[in-house]
């Protein structure tokens, strides 16, 4: 196969506290897409990271008297420590601590003062220190950020620009031009919008506080944390290191970013590639949010679900199948863990884990595990064939619209078909009868529908697409590839079947639980 680039990154999380299941979200809608173009041939990078300058990070650090290098140093670990948990691929987790981050958003910021896109002023209006940006009064909540609802209060610094106004009109006509840069559509539209309503050019430093990359021309500067951020995606591609690996990589094919960030990625990032004459990324997807009783979870107000702790208790590829099947990417979505057991013992319990459950006990009864020699088909067989091998066209579409949950509604589906088939060919009535032959077929069929199904959950749930290929008796799974969901009769005559436990035991929902 062809090994076409793909670049998918994260937003980069800040270290002001842990991560909770909106990180583990974003995150795990990454994932699933490194891993299916990797299924699908392409040579991935996937990035991920921390986001540690600033004044929250500086104001935390000094609460937990610590420097605020050693505060991120210690707050790293939790998000590594649950991206292994989550079983998370990535290829590269960047540090805006890092040496090789500093250097590069230093020479972008000293290219763009030398082309005259970045000028010294004053900047004064009402400022939120929590979300580290100011907002105008029209904007204010009865005196309060929008964002959070804490205090304001008013400042006047002395701070360097960005001339976002330049190149506001640009910007408009490539979006209009290229209407899958911003997904979903409603958020394009906000985007349109607010653009339309007249951009400010932007203040990207601060003298207030130190904890931040100094100006490299004035170091009485600190540049502003958000701009510092953008840039990783940059510093990711070894923009101004590594020329072969950015030619290669850059322009990204997605950024996956919450609702909460759109501004900055499809207004001031692209403003900036600009400023810099180079690409834009391909698609910015903005997902929405997880809410706990109807509450935006965040850290800051202790509206949050510990993802860990989830992990402990279902698994992670029950947690990462329920996230990505809940709710459509880009809608907001209620948490519950009633709504979790429900999806895990009907999909996984009740219909996946039980085709899997019912055709091993049957391989074991009927053949003692070992797998038969392929036979004709009759129409039922062809029927659920042509099912599977057309399942991956329709997961394949699904997911390049970034329609995740469309793409698991497709696998189950035929998951769906697979258990209805095994009660339509009643293989228990054939063996009763001495139809080996046609009970030969029939278990072949449910057994190369499986091995069709585990190739295409296996970017949602990887450990368990390794248990399933296990359990049909199949080695090196690691080299499985997309192609193999796309052929018939793969499974080799002899091989065995393996009895394991269930994958997925149903969960006692206790009356009340939430």
């Amino acid at each position: 196969m062809s090994k076409n680039s793909y670049y998918v990154t994260t937003p980069i999380y800040y270290v002001n506290d842990v991560p909770h299941i909106g990180h583990a979200y974003s995150t795990i809608i990454a994932d699933m897409l490194a891993r299916y173009k990797r299924l699908s041939g392409y040579d991935v990078l996937f990035l991920t990271g921390t986001d540690e300058h600033g004044q929250k990070v500086e104001k935390a650090a000094r609460e937990r008297g610590r420097t605020p290098q050693q505060h991120c140093d210690l707050m790293v670990g939790p998000f590594k420590d649950l991206w292994e948990k989550l079983d998370i691929s990535y290829d590269d987790f960047i540090r805006t601590t890092q040496e090789r981050h500093i250097m590069v958003v230093q020479a972008i910021f000293q290219k763009l003062f030398d082309r005259g896109d970045i000028y010294k002023g004053f900047y004064e209006g009402w400022y939120c220190i929590h979300e580290e940006t100011f907002y105008p009064e029209s904007q204010l909540a009865e005196g309060c950020c929008p964002e959070c609802g804490r205090p304001v209060e008013w400042l006047r610094e002395e701070s360097y620009y960005f001339r976002s106004s330049k190149y506001q009109d640009q910007l408009l006509q490539y979006i209009k031009d290229n209407p899958g840069f911003i997904k979903p559509d409603f958020r394009r539209n906000e985007v349109v919008s607010f653009i339309e309503g007249g951009v400010q050019d932007i203040s990207v430093s601060r003298t207030t506080f130190k904890w931040g990359i100094p100006v490299p021309f004035d170091p009485d500067h600190v540049i502003y944390v958000w701009f510092d951020a953008l840039i990783n995606y940059l510093t990711g591609v070894g923009f101004l290191q590594d020329e072969e690996k950015t030619a290669k990589f850059w322009p990204a094919d997605i950024h996956i970013i919450g609702k909460d960030i759109v501004r900055f990625h499809c207004v001031i990032w692209p403003m900036m590639l600009l400023s810099l004459g180079l690409p834009l990324p391909k698609q910015v997807l903005a997902h929405g949010f997880w809410m706990l009783g109807g509450a935006k979870m965040s850290k800051s107000t202790g509206v949050v679900v510990d993802p860990n702790r989830l992990i402990e208790e279902f698994g992670a590829d029950s947690v990462r199948y329920f996230l990505l099947r809940e709710i459509a990417v880009g809608l907001d979505g209620e948490f519950t863990q009633d709504a979790l057991i429900r999806r895990l013992n009907g999909d996984l319990a009740n219909d996946l884990g039980n085709l899997i459950h019912r055709t091993v006990a049957m391989m074991m009864k009927y053949f003692d595990g070992d797998i038969p020699e392929a036979g004709g088909l009759g129409p039922l067989e062809v029927s659920l064939k042509e099912e599977a091998l057309g399942l991956q066209q329709v997961v394949d579409e699904s997911i390049n619209k970034t329609d995740i949950r469309e793409a698991l509604v497709q696998v189950w589906r035929v998951i769906g078909r697979a258990n209805k088939y095994i009660d339509e060919a009643a293989p228990w009535a054939l063996a009763r009868e001495g139809q080996s032959e046609k009970l030969k077929t029939v278990m072949r069929t449910l057994l190369e529908t499986i091995r069709v199904i585990a190739v295409l959950i296996s970017p949602v749930m990887p450990e368990t697409a390794e248990k399933i290929w296990d359990q049909l008796g199949q080695a090196n799974f690691t080299s499985v590839t997309i192609e193999d969901s796309k052929r018939w009769d793969m499974l080799a005559p002899g091989t065995s079947v393996k009895k394991a436990a269930p994958l997925f035991p149903r969960i006692e929902l206790k009356i009340g639980e939430s």
